[in-house]
């Protein structure tokens, strides 16, 4: 059995963590060849909107750190960067 794709692993990891009322991951990756951080295979950039009740009374800074912890083993795995869309579940 072939382990999942990372769009499947980070959206898996975000859901159990986060419980979103809304989950988007995109894979930027083709945006971004021949950058620093691009690998070959892709999977190393991607965008993440997400609403969840866990950021309510959070800042931008918190809910920020809160995901990068979740997906820390995709980073030392080489997801290179992740741009957020964070809001709490109700907000605009």
């Amino acid at each position: 059995m072939s382990q999942p794709g990372r769009t499947a692993r980070i959206e898996a990891t975000l859901t159990a963590r986060f419980a979103p009322t809304l989950l988007q991951v995109r894979d930027d990756s083709a945006q971004h060849a021949g950058h620093a951080g691009a690998a070959p295979g892709g999977e190393t950039h991607y965008s993440v909107t997400m609403a969840s009740a866990a950021f309510e009374g959070l800042n931008r800074v918190a809910r920020t750190r809160l995901v990068n912890e979740a997906l820390a083993s995709e980073f030392t795995a080489g997801l290179h960067a992740l741009a957020l869309k964070l809001r709490a579940s109700g907000e605009d």
